[in-house]
């Protein structure tokens, strides 16, 4: 994948995520100036962050390097997601966008999960991938497709949703999303490594599971 590509597709998304809340409800809500750049030195607890003093602000809080380099897969996913977003990206804070880069591994899998905060707009760069996601209930309508790089699929705000590596290589990705903060709960560990844990016989009862199977989920799903 050549440099210029990758910034192309990073540009693109960023575009296309900006230009959504001109064209239906945004995510988050419209900035009531030009910028806030977060003020990392703030204790307050906001809906976002604080901004930084204006008179503070430097051409450097709009410029950020996070997605330059790919990420690290060796994991039982085989898969890095590298995220730019109002947390690591201070520029980003009331804007209404971030961005993230996702790398896999041969066969590699983003698993099931969910934006709450955001749709999302996903550009392949590099690779083949099966994308999907579930409708609502009670439909639970899946739609899935194949695609190559090159090749955009959107995913709702809410929605579950999937990438599988069924390319010969790796594959890159970059999504865009109209959050500053788009949040993600895969729903493997929202069930089965939550913090404290759900109770046993709620796992149980909701996904006909016997208790061995629960503890065998938890500990599986712990590793990933």
């Amino acid at each position: 994948m050549s440099l210029l590509w990758t910034r192309l597709a990073i540009l693109g998304l960023i575009t296309m995520a900006a230009m959504q809340p001109q064209i239906s409800l945004a995510a988050d809500a419209d900035p009531l100036q030009d910028f806030c750049v977060k003020d990392t030195n703030q204790q307050l607890h906001v809906n976002g962050f604080p901004c930084k003093d204006p008179a503070q602000v430097q051409a450097s809080d709009f410029a950020s390097a996070v997605l330059k380099n790919p990420g690290n897969t060796s994991n039982g996913l085989g898969v890095a997601v590298t995220a730019a977003n109002a947390l690591n990206f201070a520029g980003l804070n009331t804007q209404g966008v971030s961005v993230a880069r996702i790398d896999f591994a041969k066969n590699g899998l983003n698993p099931p999960h969910v934006h709450p905060r955001a749709s999302e707009i996903l550009f392949l760069a590099q690779g083949t991938l099966l994308v999907g996601f579930v409708t609502s209930t009670p439909e639970s309508k899946l739609f899935a497709e194949t695609i190559n790089a090159g090749e955009l699929f959107i995913f709702p705000r809410g929605l579950v949703h999937f990438q599988l590596n069924v390319g010969y290589g790796t594959a890159v990705a970059f999504s865009g999303f109209n959050s500053q903060n788009q949040g993600t709960s895969q729903v493997a560990k929202a069930l089965f490594a939550s913090n404290p844990p759900i109770d046993d016989s709620v796992l149980e009862k909701a996904l006909q599971l016997s208790a061995a199977d629960v503890q065998h989920l938890r500990s599986l799903i712990s590793k990933t």
